[in-house]
């Protein structure tokens, strides 16, 4: 007995223009598998304003000449962006910088009054040795109580500082052999650093297409790849905001004594975009308890904290219409084989590079528009009570 028919609506679609009057190909943006159906009905709705697509965009307005006239412009704007962020660092921490330096001369002043046997030149000595020392990871204040720089948990703090490319600079190697050893360590050590974040991104990249496959099988039929993907870019930064941002800042806020919660805030976000400014440093308070596990846990917290960041990167720049770095590359990535590969974006190739959901809006040619069609699939292809394959695969299944 023929298996019944049941008609379906395939929703999220694009259709090649070569097609016959009786059957279209329908490429499915959930798996990525070419598929003739028999149309039952035609075109429904058609987008005739795609996306913004900044390499089309420029094209037209620059011409041939165009990679120069936006590198140009780029650098232009960016020396701009140099100059306006000196204007507003030297408005806003001069004058707290004046008051700094007052308070010092006045602290020297009322001490030489308190004690006038002691001879300026010696006090100077005294205060260069001082700077010195602390300009090179060394406290003169309660240096003792402090603990030691060297410990183990300090170093291993220092080394994922080094290989993680922080560099907090609050403390340096002093001797000729640290100094050596240390370039030596950061020659390879950075590379494996760099191995081992991509190889978690790549593992992290797994559930994060699963969440995006998930996206676009609830809003596929609402709206266009596009929006679904910056949907699933929310979702992300908001787990890096969320988990690795504001809960951190407030446990550092909590443990730390000397910090509020904008100073914790502040050293997240300076230390997982690898800034390294050096100026608040976990753990480092005098009377500190368990400060070498507290070490520890912060190195750990910096390594899952780099990873996180590299994913949302990674789906960052996956988006088309975001990647901005197209506009200023004399080469489409379509005509490049070893960028079209890395980028996992063939034709056959998920979005992500590894297993993921091909949701690529492909406006480069003008005969292809997203489409909501009736098909009536062939008769093999009418789904049974036996049948377990899920409803939003039954369109693009491969016999």
């Amino acid at each position: 007995m023929d298996r019944p028919k049941y008609p379906r609506i395939h929703s999220y679609g694009s259709m090649s223009s070569a097609r016959s009057d009786d059957d279209m190909t329908v490429h499915s943006q959930l798996f990525p598998y070419p598929k003739k159906m028999i149309v039952e009905r035609e075109i429904l709705y058609e987008e005739e304003h795609p996306p913004f697509q900044p390499l089309l965009a420029t094209s037209k307005i620059f011409g041939k000449s165009r990679f120069t006239c936006l590198l140009v412009m780029y650098i232009v704007f960016y020396i701009a962006y140099l100059l306006s962020g000196a204007l507003v660092f030297s408005a806003l921490e001069t004058p707290l910088e004046n008051q700094v330096l007052l308070d010092v001369i006045r602290a020297k002043q009322e001490f030489t009054l308190k004690y006038p046997t002691v001879i300026v030149d010696d006090l100077e000595t005294l205060l260069d040795e001082v700077v010195r020392a602390s300009s090179r990871g060394v406290s003169a204040s309660r240096n003792v109580t402090g603990g030691p720089n060297w410990s183990f948990g300090q170093s291993l703090f220092f080394s994922s500082t080094v290989i993680t490319t922080i560099g907090y600079g609050h403390v340096t190697p002093l001797s000729k052999p640290g100094k050596l050893f240390c370039m030596v360590y950061a020659l390879l050590g950075i590379p494996l650093t760099l191995v081992l974040l991509s190889a978690l991104v790549e593992r992290l990249l797994l559930p994060a297409t699963s969440l995006l496959r998930c996206l676009n099988a609830a809003l596929g039929h609402l709206y266009r790849p596009f929006t679904i993907r910056l949907v699933h870019l929310t979702i992300i930064v908001m787990i890096l905001v969320v988990f690795f941002l504001l809960i951190p800042a407030a446990v550092f806020d909590s443990l730390e004594p000397d910090w509020d919660y904008l100073d914790s805030f502040y050293y997240c976000f300076i230390s997982l975009t690898t800034i390294g400014l050096g100026d608040y440093i976990p753990g480092d308070y005098p009377y500190q308890p368990y400060r070498p596990l507290y070490k520890v846990a912060a190195t750990f917290y910096l390594i899952v904290g780099l990873t996180f960041l590299m994913l949302t990167l990674t789906v960052f720049y996956d988006i088309p219409q975001l990647n901005l770095s197209t506009v200023f590359s004399s080469m489409k990535l379509d005509e490049d084989p070893e960028k079209m590969r890395l980028s996992g974006s063939g034709v056959m190739g998920p979005g992500y590079g590894i297993g993921g959901l091909m949701m690529r809006d492909d406006y480069h040619h003008h005969d292809q528009r997203r489409s909501v069609v009736q098909i009536r699939p062939h008769l093999d292809d009418s789904p049974s009570p036996e049948d377990t394959t899920p409803v939003h695969a039954r369109d693009i299944r491969v016999h």
